[in-house]
């Protein structure tokens, strides 16, 4: 990353996908917008206004009024516990091409950042282990490294650089 630069992050529902990017192309990865200057970018042929914390909805809502921003409804659906009248191979094939992911790494990912909630408020441990069904402690913290990219002592201590755990907003955004 360029020194001083700065960056404005959005954090999307799962199931939410730029239609005009392929989703594997963004799963440990990223692309490189092209033509971009210090106040615009430039996405699906059309220049966007680049955001701040404090107008990233506005933009948010006008890529998803444009038709950039797309969300597969039925993937709203099982994340809400109700079973579509699809199979079990289709939805996989839906979260895979929604996400880049299986619906069992998602669920992975979903308990990982509940366990570092926990944590980072102060929780034993223990008892997350026991309250997220996770085998041992250990198993724990390969699960924080590989899905949160943090340590227990990290997140108790607050170390390790911003991250987002707003878990209350996966659904609704």
């Amino acid at each position: 990353m360029p020194e001083g630069a700065t960056f404005t992050g959005i954090e999307f529902a799962v199931g939410t996908s730029l239609r005009a990017v392929p989703t594997l192309a963004l799963v440990d990865g990223g692309i490189g917008l092209l033509d971009t200057t210090r106040r615009t970018f430039r996405l699906d042929g059309a220049r966007w206004e680049t955001p701040g914390p404090d107008d990233a909805e506005a933009l948010v809502e006008s890529l998803v009024r444009a038709g950039i921003v797309v969300r597969d409804l039925l993937l709203v659906e099982v994340l809400r516990g109700h079973r579509p009248a699809v199979s079990v191979r289709t939805v996989e094939r839906r979260f895979r091409a929604a996400t880049g992911l299986t619906q069992g790494t998602i669920r992975q990912i979903e308990r990982a950042r509940t366990a570092a909630q926990l944590l980072a408020a102060g929780d034993p441990a223990a008892d997350v282990v026991a309250k997220l069904d996770y085998f041992d402690e250990p198993h724990l913290a390969r699960a924080l490294r590989s899905y949160v990219g943090r340590t227990i002592r990290q997140l108790r201590e607050g170390a390790g650089g911003a991250i987002a755990l707003d878990l209350d907003q996966r659904l609704t955004s």
